[in-house]
């Protein structure tokens, strides 16, 4: 199998999800009101990733990168949203009580045929992984890969409330510092798959440093 088939990560088996080819459960007694809790992150030192969302959603979201958590990481997204590659990407893949994924600049362009979105990935090298002790809460920023922990490369997640089995398992790179309500309103998929009919997409993704 292809790298760019296993960071599809659109899949929902027996109450687990494939984020980037890898399953993962959800914790089906998780508290419903934690996906609704206000985000307190800070903005740290470092730059932001600036995302206009369009589509039923609109909006802007900001989000705090951490490069001293995942330098090469954020070296990688801010490259992208410079390059204008973000622009127009759509969020492919939404959960509800999970998190909303996006950034397959390859197939997943608003307006374009969109079935393969979640298959692709940029021109770029992929990234190694840039595991850490920080959690996977509500409003936190990952990096989709696939099995192989060392193949993230454009494709990144957004998380609607915790989830601590990802803990470890994936790049966290980044949280979200205002905006969340904008996240909360992205049109959600298929409650099996997480698909979307017709998403959300980022319109205009810029870096403040």
């Amino acid at each position: 199998m292809s790298k760019q088939v296993l960071i599809v990560s659109g899949l929902m088996v027996l109450g687990g999800a494939i984020l980037g080819g890898m399953l993962i459960f959800q914790n089906p007694m998780a508290d419903a009101q934690a996906s609704k809790t206000p985000v307190t992150f800070p903005d740290t030192p470092g730059p932001n990733l600036v995302i206009e969302v369009a589509g039923h959603d609109h909006g802007k979201i900001v989000i705090d990168l951490l490069p001293k958590i995942a330098p090469k990481t954020v070296a990688q997204i801010v490259t992208l949203a410079k390059q204008g590659a973000y622009d127009g990407v759509v969020f492919h893949r939404v959960i509800d009580g999970f998190m909303a994924q996006t950034g397959d600049v390859q197939y997943g362009k608003h307006g374009g045929d969109l079935s393969q979105a979640g298959l692709g990935a940029s021109t770029l090298p992929d990234v190694p992984a840039e595991f850490s002790k920080v959690p996977f809460s509500r409003g936190t920023v990952g990096m989709a890969r696939a099995s192989d922990p060392n193949s993230g490369n454009s494709q990144f997640f957004i998380m609607f409330a915790p989830a601590d089995n990802l803990n470890g398992q994936y790049t966290v790179f980044g949280h979200v510092i205002s905006g969340m309500d904008v996240v909360d309103a992205i049109k959600r998929g298929d409650p099996s798959s997480g698909q979307v009919t017709d998403p959300d997409y980022m319109a205009k993704v810029t870096v403040q440093e």
